[in-house]
């Protein structure tokens, strides 16, 4: 893998663990301590929203018209809800969603703090720069 696509993908990671923060600050439900735990969250949700989202969506793509894309945020939700559950399963991360409510209002926190912090960090601009190639 390329110095260029680490630091691509290390941006997206830090804008990732910056709206799982914010969720867990702005939300009640979402319990979460330590820059460790969100930074593994933030992994957990990375890896997550890599592997197995696109699966997810292409079997959720009818509920997804009819919904007129409403469902992708219980798909999000299941997904943070998924965080959740495999996050327990190390002691040392502390993080808890407390129901679906606070997952499905998570997920759209994190939905809309990573499109706006992304519009403002460009992680491919930035790898490049890294890389030296402006």
């Amino acid at each position: 893998m390329s110095q260029e696509r680490i630091v691509s993908l290390a941006v997206r990671w830090l804008i990732l663990a910056a709206a799982v923060w914010v969720a867990a600050e702005v939300l009640p439900g979402i319990h979460l301590e330590g820059w460790g735990s969100i930074l593994a969250v933030a992994f957990i949700l990375g890896l997550l929203n890599l592997y197995v989202r696109p699966v997810l969506f292409w079997l959720s793509i009818p509920a997804t018209i009819v919904s007129l894309g409403v469902f992708l945020i219980v798909l999000n939700a299941a997904l943070l809800g998924l965080a959740d559950w495999i996050a327990n399963i190390d002691d040392d991360i502390r993080f808890a969603v407390d129901g679906v409510g606070d997952a499905l209002l998570g997920a759209v926190i994190i939905s809309i703090v990573s499109f706006v912090i992304s519009r403002f960090v460009d992680a491919g601009r930035i790898a490049r720069g890294v890389s030296g190639r402006w």
